[in-house]
């Protein structure tokens, strides 16, 4: 919309007096002249006011002359009932405005003509809101909305439509694993599969979300916590980091004949589940990214059972690589319980470490195994190694040009845990716990604005 200069002028003018007589009169009380910080606040609080009032009249203002009747969109009538006030929250605030509501059509179905000629539906700030709460707990998101954008809500309200965001993926994922699951869509996927990734890597892990269960209606509250596994799950591929964007890290993995790479295009997924259902979103996730028909996909994790049971349930072909990192972790928590002499343990630690690098498991494993009737690190480590001993191939894999590190995944899991449900003081319910979490995941991905589509679907209340 445009508007006249002269207009612009007009009104600055009028509320440049209005604030300038505010202005007189406070400096005429106690509290003395105002800073410049003090008017501009105060500037910003009344156009935010001005808006807000502005907005609710014009809107009730375009309401035309109620028309008896007016088509549905079933194909029957519906009726004028009354006017009806609907209430929005808008970027001035909560605004109420009138306007012709309809019903009465055999669908049970109403509507409101103006709502859709000016597309007033509670998506447009209830994704702001939304948007605070998955990057603020929400005792801190109000604050910051009042601080930055002078919107004055309610803690819950932005619990609200942030668990409502993660609802709404949820309702998604469960769509997709019905999708996954029926034979006739697979069928097709094969005859028409659209992009195939050349190159896909998949990640999966987990961290703890302290929980506490919400009692059942007319039962007293206990004092009772729990912790859960809030699974996690990373879809992304790699690329190859250029020479003069190397970090100092990434320039020693180059001496030692690894490649420098970094993750990309990273779609995450999270569930508080057991793994077996845990699972149907791994393959539902993998089938709308074409995972399963990528001619190159490779799997890290670390040593946990449930993650390598799902890879070789869904993606049987794939290439199972155990992070590397965790591996040396192991050696080197047996190093430091076999032997107290420094020189020793290092003796014994730098052949082996270099064993495991070049892939001869074997080896790694004899000499835990050397250690083990002494050690009981080196009796579990030597198990350890046996049990993903093809999972170690780590020549192999570097000279594949594969990635051998879980940090993507454990980034994930700090990104959308850690730093957002794991706060100091935090105890969810396990239902706002995933659903804040999915809502996050969601914006992480960079898939936010199918949710604030999805939103925006949804009938305005009234």
């Amino acid at each position: 919309m445009k508007y006249s200069t002269e207009m612009m002028q007009q009104i600055a003018q009028e509320f440049a007096e209005m604030i300038k007589t505010a202005i007189m009169e406070q400096a005429e009380t106690e509290e003395g002249q105002p800073t410049i910080a003090e008017i501009e606040r105060g500037m910003r609080e009344g156009l935010r006011q001005i808006g807000q009032e502005s907005l609710g009249l014009m809107l009730s203002s375009m309401q035309k002359t109620p028309e008896r009747e007016i088509a549905c969109k079933c194909g029957g009538r519906l009726r004028y009932q009354r006017k009806r006030i609907a209430r929005v929250i808008s970027v001035f605030g909560k605004v109420s405005y009138s306007r012709a509501y309809y019903a009465g059509c055999e669908c049970k179905k109403g509507k409101s003509p103006l709502d859709e000629v000016y597309g007033l539906v509670p998506g447009a700030v209830a994704a702001l809101l939304a948007q605070a709460g998955v990057a603020f707990s929400y005792d801190e998101s109000p604050r910051w909305l009042e601080s930055y954008l002078l919107l004055d809500v309610a803690e819950n309200t932005v619990r609200s439509e942030t668990e409502q965001m993660g609802e709404l993926q949820a309702k998604a994922e469960k769509e997709w694993i019905a999708q996954s699951q029926k034979e006739s869509n697979l069928q097709e996927r094969q005859r028409q599969p659209g992009v195939i990734p050349i190159q896909l890597y998949g990640s999966m892990d987990a961290a703890k979300v302290r929980t506490e269960p919400r009692p059942k209606k007319g039962e007293a509250k206990e004092a009772h916590e729990d912790w859960r596994d809030m699974k996690t799950l990373c879809w992304y591929e790699v690329e190859r980091v250029p020479p003069v964007q190397q970090t100092t890290r990434q320039r020693k993995k180059v001496e030692r004949e690894q490649p420098a790479l970094r993750a990309k295009n990273m779609r995450y997924f999270c569930d508080i589940s057991e793994a077996e259902e845990f699972g149907k979103l791994l393959w539902a996730t993998g089938c709308r990214l074409n995972a399963d028909l990528s001619p190159e996909l490779i799997f890290l994790g670390d040593g946990a059972v449930w993650i390598w049971n799902l890879v070789g349930k869904y993606y049987p072909q794939a290439v199972q690589i155990l992070d590397w990192f965790h591996a040396e972790e192991h050696l080197e928590a047996v190093a430091e319980a076999a032997f107290t002499d420094l020189a020793k343990r290092a003796a014994w630690l730098e052949p082996v470490t270099q064993n495991l690098w070049d892939g001869q498991v074997e080896e790694v494993i004899q000499a835990c195994q050397a250690l083990a009737e002494t050690c009981q690190k080196a009796s579990q480590a030597s198990s350890y190694f046996s049990n993903n001993c093809q999972r170690m191939r780590y020549d192999r894999f570097r000279s594949a040009g594969y990635m051998i590190g879980s940090g993507t995944i454990e980034s994930a899991c700090k990104q959308i845990v850690t730093q957002r449900l794991c706060l100091p003081g935090a105890q969810w319910e396990v239902e706002g716990a995933i659903h804040t979490a999915k809502a996050r995941a969601s914006w992480l991905s960079g898939t936010w604005s199918s949710l604030c589509q999805a939103r925006s679907a949804l009938p305005l209340g009234i």
